[in-house]
């Protein structure tokens, strides 16, 4: 399994422009939890890992209220993956260890 354990600068191109964040994480076994800041607020995580593909959903109220399905894989100190916005699609999340 992955060290996803840490905090992690993390970018999403969304249609509003790139969102910069830190994604702090604490695993335990397979699930972590943690937080996800930046400029549109703070959200709550919680997700599994699964070998090296993080996993979890966090619900955001800016810019409207709404669920996003997040997957990233770790590979050392950077991680790849996409946000789900439902109806908006997809966008690439990019991110490197802090």
């Amino acid at each position: 399994m992955a060290n996803v354990d840490g905090k992690w600068n993390v970018t999403v191109k969304s249609p509003l422009g790139d969102q910069q964040a830190m994604l702090d994480v604490q695993s335990a076994g397979d699930s972590f939890s943690g937080t996800f800041s930046g400029g549109m607020g703070t959200s709550q995580v919680n997700g599994t890992v699964a070998g090296d593909t993080m996993t979890w959903k966090m619900d955001i109220s800016v810019p409207m209220p709404m669920t996003l399905d997040c997957q990233a894989t770790v590979s050392g100190d950077t991680m790849d993956g996409q946000v789900t916005a439902g109806a908006f699609g997809s966008f690439p999340l990019t991110g490197t260890r802090a």
